[in-house]
């Protein structure tokens, strides 16, 4: 589905309020630095994504029953991770997953990675949506597309990632016209390999096309082959100063 064409159009929202959505650093083993950051008082986090290994695992880590418990006690949301692999995980295997991260690592949703974006598998995430609502109750339900999916989707999910990927795509982006219909706190922006002196027109850009949860690293994927979202920005300090204390246009 085609997403990136020219620089978005339209007015811009300027009452957003932005916070964070984090995509998922790598274990707290490997990351204790990262973890550690996320209890900061005043950082703007709308959630936390806890991925111990491509799902919950095998058993309850304790390095990430840790993790998740500080952030809990800072009450940060942190949403268990469920790879849907574009519909090639069936019903059970997500439901199952989803048992285990509430049943050890007691999270407050889910965000459900590689989610599908076209219409025909919209009865199926629905359902499964609609089954992990009712696990939570007053969880949150966050849909991975990475790109603009159906309007559909928008009707069960409570936020949409409506752009995953680089800088160099990000900045020629455009906003699909049915997102004008939902408020800014329905989307998320995840864009990696933003440069420091790019911050400024990379909140803009989330800013006119109506996304009040976002994330921005200067870290790349080097084509795809490591995961930026593993290690916090380098600038992590500055983005949250930002953030926390509003950005004007």
């Amino acid at each position: 589905m085609p997403h990136l064409t020219r620089t978005a159009v339209g007015t811009a929202s300027t009452d957003i309020r932005f916070g964070f959505g984090v995509p998922g650093y790598a274990h707290p083993l490997v990351a204790p630095l990262e973890w550690g950051q996320l209890t900061r008082p005043g950082t703007p986090l709308h959630w936390v994504v806890l991925n111990v290994a491509d799902g919950p695992g095998i058993r309850p880590d304790p390095h990430c029953l840790a993790a998740a418990g500080r952030l809990h006690n800072a009450d940060v949301r942190v949403l268990g991770h469920l790879d849907v692999r574009y519909g090639a995980r069936t019903f059970g295997e997500l439901v199952s997953d989803a048992h285990r991260y509430l049943d050890w690592y007691r999270v407050d949703g889910f965000y459900l990675d590689r989610c599908p974006t076209d219409r025909t598998t919209l009865p199926e995430m629905s359902r499964t949506a609609t089954t992990l609502r009712a696990f939570l109750g007053e969880g949150r339900i966050v849909l991975g597309h990475g790109s603009h999916p159906h309007p559909g989707y928008a009707e069960f999910a409570d936020q949409l990632v409506t752009f995953c990927g680089p800088w160099s795509e990000y900045r020629w982006s455009q906003v699909a016209e049915w997102t004008a219909d939902h408020s800014p706190e329905r989307f998320c922006h995840f864009v990696h390999s933003v440069p420091r002196g790019h911050l400024d027109e990379a909140l803009r850009i989330a800013r006119w096309q109506g996304a009040s949860t976002i994330y921005f690293t200067d870290r790349t994927d080097r084509g795809g082959r490591i995961d930026p979202w593993a290690t916090m920005p380098g600038y992590w300090d500055e983005i949250v100063s930002r953030v926390g204390t509003g950005v004007s246009e």
